[in-house]
C-alpha cells in the first residue's frame, strides 16, 4: 500500500489514493505541503510569503482533485515516477496524471 512514503526531514507524503478524510490526515497533508513548498521554493530563492502561500494553495487544490482520481493504477505509477525523481508536489503529480490520462485515451489516427 502506498499510503505514506518517507520524505527527507521526517515529512511524509500522503497518498491521495484511498485518502481517509479526517483531521489527523488533513494535518499531515498540510504539513507535507508546507514543507515541500518551502523546500522547493527556498532552493530557487523564491521563498517570499506570497509565492509560498500561492504554491501551497495550488498544491492543496491539486491534492483535493487527486483524491477523486478514477484510474488509481495510473495515479500510483505517476506518484512512483515523480516522487522517485524528487518531484513529489501534488501540483506536479496532478498535472502529469491528467496528461497521462489524456494520452492513454488517445490513439494514432491518419
Amino acid at each position: 500500500m502506498l499510503g505514506l512514503a518517507s520524505i527527507s526531514f521526517g515529512q511524509t507524503f500522503v497518498s491521495p489514493i484511498g485518502f481517509v478524510d479526517n483531521e489527523a490526515n488533513r494535518a499531515k497533508v498540510v504539513r507535507f505541503i508546507e514543507h515541500q513548498v518551502y523546500t522547493d521554493y527556498t532552493a530557487i530563492g523564491m521563498n517570499d510569503p506570497m509565492t509560498l502561500r500561492m504554491m501551497e494553495d495550488e498544491n492543496m487544490k491539486a491534492f483535493k482533485s487527486l483524491i477523486h482520481a478514477t484510474n488509481t493504477t495510473l495515479l500510483r505509477q505517476v506518484i512512483d515516477t515523480y516522487c522517485g525523481i524528487g518531484m513529489c508536489s501534488y501540483s506536479t503529480i496532478c498535472m502529469m496524471y491528467e496528461e497521462q490520462s489524456k494520452a492513454s485515451n488517445n490513439t494514432l489516427k491518419w
